[in-house]
């Protein structure tokens, strides 16, 4: 907007009798939110695939690997017998050495995961795990919008704490914050949440997030603010008694007409 333009209230946000933000705590997804998908689709995923091979063949016998790998035959396990043309990983056994055919089925596994966006925990731990080796090495080097900090002051100094949702792994999440162009945001960040708390479109999961909530912020269902692109997620934490409001980037897909949230195209518009 113009700068002699008036920024729009959220009414559903902003208290207007006491002048106060209506909300106590804000929850943030990342991907399409504070973060542009574009980074994720073009540099995180291509980083897993260009370095997969080379990555399990250094790190086979480390034990952070070979729990990884374990949690991935777990859920090949479970799955293969489910869904159709599952790619199973065969063969593993936790403390065995690295053996051609267990490690070649590893890396089909994992990147027919990825071929079929599966949001597992088993591949978003190892893929976490794999990113921080290139965040650590600098290869790697995060992206998030110019207004994400500004806001993070903001909220900073309101005393409203700031939580993660993503179907990234919380150790992903914390990199990703940790490793920006600029500044470290982990330190305003107040908890993690992944999809060890359900699946992001679920009202259920976000009940879970409260009952984690509540015993660390006295706080209320209807005074948590979720943030996402992802219409279905937003209607999931609306279901759950949250307020949600849908985020608006740049190669995002397209919003219904008829959407019924309030959007954003920046945090500044959420104060």
């Amino acid at each position: 907007l113009p700068k002699t333009q008036t920024r729009p209230t959220c009414k559903s946000i902003v208290n207007m009798a006491s002048g106060s933000l209506g909300y106590k705590l804000v929850l943030l997804d990342i991907e399409g939110t504070t973060t542009s998908i574009s980074f994720v689709a073009d540099v995180l995923f291509p980083y897993i695939r260009q370095n997969l091979s080379h990555y399990l063949r250094e790190n086979w016998s480390t034990e952070e690997t070979q729990q990884d790998l374990e949690l991935l035959f777990q859920l090949s396990n479970t799955e293969a017998g489910k869904v159709e043309n599952y790619d199973a990983f065969q063969g593993f056994s936790k403390g065995n050495p690295l053996e051609e055919k267990v490690y070649e089925s590893a890396i089909k596994n994992v990147l027919w995961q990825m071929d079929r966006d599966i949001k597992s925990t088993a591949l978003k731990r190892l893929q976490g795990h794999m990113w921080r080796s290139g965040y650590e090495s600098g290869k790697l080097v995060s992206h998030v919008y110019e207004d994400v900090v500004p806001a993070f002051d903001n909220w900073k100094e309101k005393k409203i704490p700031i939580f993660i949702y993503s179907s990234g792994s919380i150790e992903a999440q914390k990199l990703l914050f940790q490793y920006t162009p600029k500044v470290n945001l982990l330190p305003y960040l107040s908890g993690h949440y992944d999809t060890t708390s359900g699946l992001k479109v679920e009202k259920q999961s976000y009940l879970n997030i409260f009952e984690s909530l509540k015993e660390k912020v006295d706080v209320e269902k209807n005074q948590i603010l979720f943030v996402t692109d992802n219409v279905l997620e937003a209607k999931a934490a609306k279901e759950a008694g949250y307020q949600a409001v849908v985020a608006k980037r740049p190669g995002n897909a397209p919003l219904p007409s008829d959407l019924d949230f309030k959007v954003v195209e920046t945090f500044d518009r959420l104060f």
